[in-house]
């Protein structure tokens, strides 16, 4: 999850100005996770997480990964599949 989240964001909650950081492609993508709003924000606050904080977004990446692996994040595997392959030798 570490390598996912640097390929993400740079392991980035917040812009330099303090707000959250939204995707370059995509500005419903928010976060360390870059965990888009659309798709995301209602169940997260049916959760009780803010996917705005990084304590958040970080607990809700970790239900992502539980119920759904590394597919939420499958855009940037080409960033971090080459870190999987080396940890499969």
């Amino acid at each position: 999850m570490h390598k996912i989240a640097y390929c993400e964001s740079r392991n980035r909650q917040f812009d330099k100005d303090g707000s959250v950081l939204r995707g370059i492609v995509n500005a419903k993508d928010v976060g360390v996770f870059q965990i888009n709003e659309r798709y995301h924000l209602s169940d997260s606050k049916k959760m009780g997480i803010s996917i705005h904080t990084i304590e958040g977004n970080m607990e809700y990446a970790r239900h992502l990964y539980e119920s759904q692996g590394t597919q939420p994040w499958s855009s940037s595997r080409p960033c971090w599949g080459k870190y999987e392959a080396l940890a499969l030798r």
